[in-house]
């Protein structure tokens, strides 16, 4: 199966090492598993790779459902900043939601804390 986050490479060589536990090496790599773990439902995952203000503010029945009712249809990367301990990744996450679009684009933050990367937030670009 090729991986959901759109990298060209197969799932197990790709993603799949990162949502049993391997760290992932900067923020992209994170990105892209996260992108991936919301499109095959690894909301352990997606929890557990955010930071703990967000943590608390995340309904896991809620991510579940959104995992299940959306369609991911590709991950177009835009821009990156990669440096530590705080790297930003920009992407376009191109979703569909009973044949609806509802694409975004978002600069997402991630920092390095104890030497594992964390997403800690997103800004949404306004539709243009």
């Amino acid at each position: 199966m090729k991986c959901p986050c759109h990298s060209g490479k197969d799932y197990q060589q790709c993603c799949m090492p990162y949502h049993e536990g391997t760290l992932p090496k900067d923020a992209l790599t994170l990105m892209r598993s996260r992108y991936s773990g919301y499109a095959l439902g690894k909301v352990d995952y997606i929890i557990d790779t955010s930071h703990p203000d967000i943590k608390k503010n995340l309904k896991r029945s809620e991510l579940e459902m959104f995992c299940k009712i959306v369609d991911f249809h590709d991950l177009k990367i835009l821009k990156t900043e990669l440096v530590e301990p705080i790297s930003t990744v920009t992407f376009r996450a191109i979703l569909k939601q009973n044949e609806r679009d509802i694409s975004f684009t978002e600069k997402s933050f991630f920092e390095k804390i104890d030497g594992r990367w964390i997403y800690t937030r997103g800004e949404l670009s306004p539709i243009t």
